[in-house]
């Protein structure tokens, strides 16, 4: 049976893949993520960018850190070197469980991402604020007695309330075995402009998105050991060397920690 996706409101998910260069949106999502950018311009760098640090830290995780194990929630829609793609390029064996409860995702997720046959790619229907739920889920394909990856890359913005948020990612969190990673990255509340535009996107009655001071965001990972070098803006986050080019600053912080 066809899933019907609601196309009078714009998606986030769909205007962060028409920001990324991608295919899958309609004329609601460009119509907002034009609006966004006329305020807010660097929004598209910080599309790019946040995707460039996903590609880093998954490739940091998994070959020089070793991780087998990725639970990525909130993935959005498949673009270029998603998770699973840069995981098993480097360890042909790894596993990768997807999480998100947007329909059209998960349509397009079950259709596009495909793994290696000796690693293992599966995606979970499921909402953030159920932990419980996708670690019980997420336990068919992985083992929670082995270090784990946990991926909430941009999605913590979506909870509005703050004081929840940290509740969800303390339950997530102690579901994991000691030796797991921990990753997020989230866009910061320092530019005028950036809050402007996202205001008026929440406006539109899509899902809305807030942003946090990086203060607030680092303390997702209080309690654990942060690797270097810390919490930074994402393009800071260990560039690859290029000669021509220096990283720069941009409006969306990350960071890898690791639970002892």
């Amino acid at each position: 049976m066809p899933i019907a996706f609601d196309t009078s409101v714009p998606s986030s998910a769909r205007i962060w893949n028409y920001w990324l260069g991608g295919k899958d949106h309609f004329p609601v999502d460009e119509e907002a993520g034009d609006a966004y950018l006329k305020i807010a311009p660097q929004v598209a760098e910080m599309a790019r960018e946040s995707r460039a640090y996903l590609v880093r830290s998954v490739e940091f995780l998994t070959g020089e850190l070793g991780v087998r194990q990725f639970l990525d929630i909130g993935t959005g829609l498949p673009t270029a070197q998603n998770t699973h793609e840069v995981a098993q390029d480097i360890a042909p064996d790894a596993k990768i469980v997807y999480v998100d409860n947007d329909p059209q995702v998960l349509a397009h997720a079950r259709t596009l991402l495909y793994g290696t046959r000796e690693g293992v790619t599966d995606y979970v229907d499921a909402d953030l604020r159920e932990p419980e739920a996708i670690v019980e889920a997420a336990s068919r394909i992985l083992d929670f007695d082995q270090p784990i990856a946990l991926m909430l890359m941009g999605i913590l913005g979506h909870i509005k309330d703050y004081d929840e948020a940290r509740t969800i990612v303390g339950h997530l969190r102690e579901s994991l075995p000691a030796g797991s990673y921990f990753v997020t990255y989230d866009g910061v509340d320092e530019d005028a402009a950036l809050r402007e535009a996202q205001q008026n996107y929440d406006d539109t009655g899509a899902a809305p998105y807030v942003l946090r001071s990086p203060s607030q965001l680092a303390a997702f990972h209080d309690g654990l050991t942060l690797l270097e070098p810390g919490f930074v803006s994402c393009p800071l986050w260990r560039p690859n060397p290029d000669p021509g080019k220096s990283p720069k600053y941009t409006d969306i912080f990350g960071g890898v920690s690791r639970k002892v």
